[in-house]
């Protein structure tokens, strides 16, 4: 387990503005468990020794408490053999449309990075297991959600397409909310659209 790598990551967040107040959390995947970032503890001052080794049951190995959202990354590793890595953010453009209970609908092809439109997960308080629920609803058929009033949350199949799954969907919040403050609204793309879009992704980067 790279927990460097993990590290590297929620630093990067941090500085790009999508980690505000010791907020959001990262983990990946460590054989039948998880390793996530600490509680409350600035990610400039965390330390690879801080990160916490988790159980699925929930029990904890390490020096610190586990993120107040361990049981929301427990719950995608177990519904989701698929996913190895999870980035919980608070990016401000994704949050503010998840505080208008809004997704992101397909008005761009970039949304099959997310596998479709982006849903937003019914509330539940933060920390909780109907959050952790809600968010594995939402999640299907899909690698990305919006958390109702709380903010975004990327899978992957490693640590380092969940990191830019979570750029790429705050990248989408950002240009859904400018087309929607221009007075504009979006020509969103149909199934076909999004078929053919999906079929040239597949090809992508082949001599």
């Amino acid at each position: 387990m790279n927990a460097g790598a993990l590290l590297a990551a929620a630093r990067r967040l941090d500085a790009a503005g999508f980690m505000p107040s010791k907020s959001g959390n990262l983990s990946m995947r460590d054989g039948d468990g998880f390793l996530i970032t600490p509680a409350a503890l600035p990610y400039a001052d965390t330390a690879e020794a801080d990160l916490v080794r988790m159980t699925a049951d929930g029990s904890a190995t390490g020096r610190r408490r586990p993120s107040s959202e361990w049981q929301l990354h427990a719950a995608v590793y177990a519904a989701r053999p698929d996913a190895n890595a999870v980035v919980h953010t608070h990016s401000p453009r994704a949050t503010a449309l998840s505080c208008a209970r809004s997704g992101i609908p397909p008005f761009h092809y970039m949304v099959l990075l997310a596998g479709g439109d982006v849903r937003c997960a019914a509330h539940a308080t933060f920390g909780t297991v109907a959050l952790a629920n809600n968010a594995v609803a939402a999640l299907e058929g899909r690698r990305a959600v919006l958390l109702a009033n709380h903010g975004a949350v990327a899978m992957g199949a490693t640590l380092a397409a969940a990191l830019t799954l979570a750029f790429e969907i705050e990248n989408l919040a950002g240009q859904y909310l400018d087309l929607l403050a221009a007075g504009l609204e979006p020509v969103l793309l149909d199934a076909r659209d999004l078929a053919e879009a999906a079929a040239q992704f597949a090809g992508y980067g082949r001599g």
